[in-house]
């Protein structure tokens, strides 16, 4: 195959640069899709992260859906295998319970992302249901660090985190319930946002503020990709439950000036979790980095009750969880999940949930006022909270604590588990604030650490603008200038 461009080349286009090049007749949308699909058969061996490539999506961009006056122009784009549905298409959810689920229909998002001229070319690994730390099972695939392959990718957002990260598509979509976007993100060396709530709809589905703790978007390697994103795919659809809000800017405009002296509070402790000595120092060396470009700069935490939140927002997951796959059965006329399709922890999960009561609910959304109380009231004096994107390193491939695989049977200590290991990201879908991992430090094992930024409801535009103003300082070398052992421009 004769490709458009050296993988080097392809490898120093961001998105929008992309879609640049096709507006000017340089590029077609054919020749991006092609090049697309020999990065995922280049590098995909060694990282097992696309479940599935749509061969007319590259024969036709247009004829399988992408607007090509859309603003991304045909741009290949990876789907994570949850979340919107695409008309026609597979979406098995890592799960074997579900092989063969085919989606009649587009959601809502998806007709965004096709409007705005991405193609959608395939679909990437996620954990069962997205449910655990890192897209693992045997039966199904192992998904790989491409900076290391002894490592995960952590998730769920897995595939995704690791075709961004390996220079086989600039920009990917995510999803994240309680970090999804920002962890793979962060451990890929990636750049990942979580939007406030209010910004990308998942109609026709969960119109109820429990539904919005989950949350859509992308992953990418520039600033302007992901601002582009959330300016062409964001909205609501009729009926949601809440008005979706507008910027009164587009971010890609917002990214081009600097952000005002900002306030910025570190923190590398939340309630009984704690990052590593390590971790807390490259925390540290970032906080004076900030302080360089003329910020301000300290230790400082929102006053909350931090074991509270993290128990209302285990029960969230436990309870959401328990109707997804109730709704699972009753569509098979099942009564409980099948042991030989649906992975241990997560029925252990839907066994838990499935008779919480509507008191328990209650008492876990009044957790959820008052922790976000707690968030404003701080950011009624703080512009930003600056935290590790993880408490401990990357784990490595196979490590089971954190797989819906293992064989603990307390889900709560499960749980505990996760919340050790990935303690600063579920509070912010808790309160629907927007946060922002940026790929600016290494953990003990020499891994990418992302470093999560995090501000008040709809101050998304500001994560981005800070971020924009760090990338222009560093001359766009996120990771120090460095690519990972597993990426197209290698070998």
């Amino acid at each position: 195959m004769t490709l458009a461009m050296s993988w080097d080349e392809w490898a120093r286009h961001d998105g929008v640069a992309l879609a640049e090049r096709v507006k000017r007749g340089e590029l077609t949308p054919q020749e991006l899709a092609s090049q697309a699909a020999a990065g995922i058969a280049k590098v995909d061996p060694a990282l097992s992260a696309v479940v599935e490539v749509f061969d007319d999506a590259l024969a036709d961009p247009a004829k399988a859906g992408a607007n090509l006056d859309g603003p991304f122009a045909g741009l290949p784009f990876l789907m994570k295998d949850l979340g919107p549905t695409m008309a026609g298409r597979l979406q098995e959810m890592g799960s074997l319970f579900m092989r063969g689920n085919r989606a009649a229909a587009d959601m809502h998002l998806t007709m965004k992302m096709r409007q705005a001229g991405l193609n959608l070319i395939g679909r990437t690994t996620t954990p069962e249901f997205g449910v655990c730390s890192s897209a693992e099972n045997p039966a199904i695939y192992i998904t790989r660090n491409p900076w290391n392959t002894d490592y995960t990718t952590c998730g769920s957002s897995a595939g995704s985190a690791a075709m961004v990260a390996a220079g086989v598509v600039p920009i990917a979509h995510a999803t994240d319930g309680g970090g999804s976007i920002r962890i793979p993100a962060g451990v890929n060396g990636n750049l990942g946002l979580k939007v406030s709530r209010g910004v990308f709809s998942i109609a026709p589905h969960l119109s109820d503020l429990s539904g919005l703790v989950s949350i859509q978007g992308c992953q990418s390697r520039t600033v302007r990709d992901t601002a582009a994103f959330v300016d062409h795919c964001r909205g609501g659809a009729p009926g949601e439950f809440m008005p979706y809000w507008t910027a009164t800017e587009p971010y890609v405009e917002q990214i081009k000036r600097d952000p005002g002296k900002l306030k910025i509070a570190l923190s590398h402790q939340w309630g009984d979790y704690r990052a590593t000595p390590h971790l807390a120092a490259e925390l540290a060396r970032v906080g004076r980095f900030l302080e360089s470009l003329g910020h301000v700069v300290d230790y400082a935490l929102p006053a909350v009750d931090y074991a509270a939140a993290f128990a209302a927002q285990t029960t969230c997951y436990i309870s959401n969880f328990a109707i997804v796959i109730n709704n699972m059965l009753a569509a098979r006329n099942l009564e409980r999940p099948p042991a030989d399709l649906i992975e241990p922890v997560n029925i252990r999960i839907w066994e838990a949930g499935k008779d919480t009561s509507f008191k328990e609910r209650a008492a876990m959304q009044a957790v959820f006022n008052t922790t976000s109380r707690g968030f404003g009231a701080f950011f009624e004096d703080w512009d930003i909270i600056l935290t590790p994107i993880t408490a401990l390193p990357t784990p490595k491939v196979g490590t089971r604590e954190y797989l819906t695989t293992s064989d603990n049977p307390d889900v709560l200590d499960w749980f505990g588990n996760l919340w050790r290991n990935f303690a600063f990201t579920p509070l912010a879908n808790l309160c629907g604030i927007p946060a922002l991992s940026m790929p600016l430090a290494k953990n003990e094992h020499g891994l990418p650490l992302g470093i999560q930024a995090i501000a008040k409801q709809a101050n998304d535009g500001l994560l981005l603008q800070l971020a924009a103003q760090i990338e222009r300082a560093i001359d766009g070398k996120w990771n120090a200038g460095e690519r990972p052992g597993v990426h197209v421009t290698s070998g």
